[in-house]
């Protein structure tokens, strides 16, 4: 597989602000919606930048990856320094490395991870499908 650099880096920016839109309160969500919802687009911005980093990588391989990023960085949520407390309290520093630990984002960053390989998985066969047919 080669994923195309540009359309991952736009996806990126229209999920990043897909994820602002969906926990900024204008949209009609339940609380568990807005939340976890918001917490799943993270995740499938991190296996979109991996996938970006790593071009040629398979798709299971990527997931992985982002798997284990994700659940990294919840993970670095019990862990409270001054430094790393000090870039969480800022608005961009909460978004991309949170501020408390919440066992059920684990289950949210694995949906959000596997919509992003099930949707290279699907676009990865059609083009595979269509070059041999």
């Amino acid at each position: 597989m080669r994923r195309n650099r540009p359309v991952y880096a736009v996806s990126v920016v229209l999920v990043i602000a897909t994820g602002v839109l969906w926990r900024s309160g204008m949209l009609p969500l339940s609380s568990f919606q807005s939340k976890y919802g918001g917490v799943a687009l993270w995740a499938l911005v991190v296996f979109l930048c991996v996938g970006f980093v790593f071009r040629r990588s398979a798709i299971a391989r990527v997931g992985l990856a982002a798997l284990c990023i994700a659940w990294c960085v919840e993970v670095l949520q019990l862990y409270h320094a001054a430094w790393i407390d000090g870039i969480r309290a800022t608005r961009l520093g909460e978004m991309v490395l949170g501020s408390t630990f919440n066992a059920p984002d684990l289950i949210a960053y694995a949906v959000g991870i596997a919509m992003g390989v099930a949707a290279e998985f699907v676009i990865w066969n059609r083009r595979h499908r269509d070059a041999v047919g």
